[in-house]
């Protein structure tokens, strides 16, 4: 998935176009895998967009309808277990009838202290009438998985297993 210079050789990261909907990931090459790179203002948005370039990678989100949502809660003993369980939450979502794709997630309570989160998803049930397939993704990893949360950044590194 790594793009190419002119010269052939890989180009250093792969980001989506950043448009209306200001896009704030990457996708990262990993070995047999794919490691997400998301940031935002505050971890709270950092997690949203982690969640949001996951469901980039299924799917070419432009082609998704906000026509219905679904609320997730996560819990986890610390920053890095919460994270997981908030993904593999939404990755659920998706691999159980009806497939809901996900285009847009809102965290509304982010409890930071008891690593307690609860968010809802707007989208609609995937159709690969409408939908393009991307890459299916199997799991979340704890593999090299790092959040940073200070002054200077608020960014998430996530490998998935495709």
């Amino acid at each position: 998935m790594a793009a190419k210079g002119e010269d052939g050789s890989p180009d250093e990261k792969k980001r989506p176009e950043e448009g209306a909907g200001k896009l704030k990931y990457e996708y990262l090459d990993h070995t047999a895998d794919v490691q997400l790179h998301a940031w935002g203002i505050d971890l709270k948005e950092a997690f949203e967009q982690c969640a949001v370039a996951m469901f980039g990678y299924m799917t070419e989100l432009e082609t998704v309808d906000e026509n219905r949502t679904e609320t997730i809660e996560a819990e986890g003993d610390d920053t890095l277990s919460l994270l997981y369980h908030f993904l593999d939450e939404f990755l659920f979502l998706f691999c159980a009838e009806p497939f809901f794709i996900v285009k847009r997630i809102k965290i509304t309570e982010f409890d930071k202290a008891n690593f307690k989160i609860k968010a809802e998803g707007y989208g609609e049930t995937f159709d690969l009438s409408k939908h393009p397939q991307g890459t299916e993704v199997k799991a979340i990893t704890y593999s090299n998985m790092q959040v940073y949360d200070n002054d200077e950044k608020h960014e998430v590194y996530v490998i998935i297993d495709i």
